[in-house]
């Protein structure tokens, strides 16, 4: 077992039976031009989590940890996206809408996919998604439960969306929950202060706040001896 510097108190986790899950690292949501920039977002709040992530997946990689990549997205029929879902928001803005990087939130389109400094390696699964959270209408669980999982280290955006769903989904279901704050990003500071409080408060409700610095610390052969709790 490994010991991890967090708020709002160390929190230990095993690497066995840890993931790392990377949350809709999307063009659509990061890159400029893309469908967030469309929304009048600085999407430079959400690239900034890139080297992070980036960082904690190489990490991850090294010790043979679980690494599960998300994508929010709907059948191109439409036939898995909620009216109410779809009719939010003005035309041309809507889910199914043909925006700068292909329809909006559409499983396949350019603007859907992964960005390439984070894609997938073969083997890595990869969760589309229909609503916010990664548990929702999706084998995740299926595929934590088979692989002995009980910790989950979750990066990616929205902070205070699709992060805070899956944290949340995930606390239910008996997970314990690290969240690297700069490893995941809002295009609103406010909410990104406010959904990483939000988890820590009353002694950690949703789980545990760290940063990748600490966490690669963590996970680095040459620290675990000073790490590791018998």
């Amino acid at each position: 077992m490994l010991l991890l510097d967090a708020q709002p108190e160390p929190v230990r986790f095993e690497p066995a039976t840890t993931a790392l899950i990377l949350i809709d690292m999307q063009r659509d949501f990061l890159e400029p031009g893309g469908f967030g920039e469309m929304l009048g977002n600085d999407v430079s709040l959400l690239r900034s989590t890139i080297a992070p992530c980036k960082a904690l997946l190489v990490a991850a990689r090294g010790v043979g940890m679980m690494v599960i990549h998300t994508r929010e997205g709907h059948r191109p029929d439409l036939a898995d996206a909620p009216p109410a879902k779809i009719s939010r928001g003005h035309p041309p803005r809507r889910i199914g809408e043909v925006g700068p990087m292909g329809r909006i939130l559409i499983r396949g389109e350019p603007g859907h996919g992964i960005i390439p400094e984070l894609a997938p390696a073969p083997g890595e699964p990869v969760i589309d998604k229909p609503g916010k959270g990664a548990f929702y209408q999706t084998d995740l669980a299926l595929i934590l439960a088979n692989g002995g999982i009980q910790s989950l280290i979750v990066c990616g955006v929205t902070t205070e969306v699709c992060v805070h769903t899956t944290v949340r989904e995930a606390n239910d279901r008996g997970f314990k929950c690290i969240v690297p704050a700069d490893a995941v990003g809002s295009y609103f500071p406010e909410f990104q202060q406010a959904a990483l409080a939000m988890i820590t408060a009353q002694g950690g409700i949703f789980g545990w706040v760290s940063d990748s610095t600490r966490i690669l610390a963590a996970l680095s052969p040459s620290s675990a001896g000073l790490s590791s709790i018998a």
